[in-house]
């Protein structure tokens, strides 16, 4: 890897960085000679364009890094709101040794192609706890699609995998409307889930979600919590099995 200040060319630029270091206003620079280091350094990216690329794959590099460690101490911090909150549905084996939790959002179109990898990993791994959150960030449609999902696990608890599976895979929008359609289809009653709905805000639950995704760095959907690490994005069901296989080897999800 080319470094910018390890030309010869460019050892003015190393001076200049050494003074910068040092205290005191005998070592700073005229204006000629900030003037010829600048040329340097513009004649020298201007020739190799490519160290630019370098600089920005080693800045989102350092943040990803960062973001990765606040999201490890956020989830020492919010262990039991994270993997056994009283909100969440379970799917898979509930003793599990190894827990995914996903964040999504009905309306959400990398959920629902995600569908698949959680069905996936289920019928592969029959030791896994599969925890699912609602995250409805994607508008007043989602939100409303929230409150009759929330009703339905009240209702119908054991049949919310099914619920959950048809109104995520299916290819209309998630509203109010749909969501009942899906119950409905189910065998679960419109007045029986409007009895257990709940106002136009969020509720517990969504607010819980909102608290947990602002800690973990969320910033869309889907994303997951597997062991100490929080992962972003639609990364696919072999991914996620490897991260699994390695909590089991190694206790980290990268071995």
């Amino acid at each position: 890897m080319h470094s910018l200040f390890s030309l010869p060319r460019l050892v003015p630029a190393a001076l200049l960085s050494a003074a910068l270091a040092l205290p005191g206003p005998a070592l700073a620079l005229d204006a000629k000679e900030k003037t010829e280091i600048g040329a340097y350094i513009r004649e020298y990216l201007i020739a190799h364009p490519e160290v630019l690329i370098e600089a920005q794959q080693a800045l989102k590099a350092r943040q990803e890094a960062e973001q990765a460690k606040l999201a490890m101490q956020a989830i020492t911090d919010n262990k039991t709101a994270i993997f056994n909150s009283k909100y969440d549905v379970t799917l898979g084996n509930p003793k599990g040794d190894v827990t995914i939790v996903e964040f999504y959002d009905y309306n959400c179109g990398y959920c629902k192609r995600a569908l698949s990898d959680m069905d996936a990993i289920l019928k592969s791994d029959k030791n896994v706890r599969f925890v699912l959150k609602e995250l409805p960030i994607l508008g007043p449609d989602s939100l409303a699609a929230h409150r009759v999902s929330a009703a339905f696990r009240a209702v119908a608890p054991e049949k919310y995998g099914d619920f959950h599976r048809k109104l995520l895979g299916g290819e209309e929008r998630a509203t109010e409307e749909s969501a009942i359609a899906v119950a409905e289809s189910l065998g679960v009653k419109e007045g029986d889930l409007r009895a257990h709905m709940g106002g136009d805000g969020p509720d517990d639950s969504v607010r819980e979600s909102y608290t947990l995704a602002n800690a973990l760095g969320v910033t869309g959907t889907p994303s997951y919590v597997v062991g100490d690490e929080a992962v972003f994005g639609a990364v696919g069901a072999d991914t996620l099995a490897e991260k699994v296989a390695n909590l089991r080897a190694c206790g980290k999800t990268a071995c």
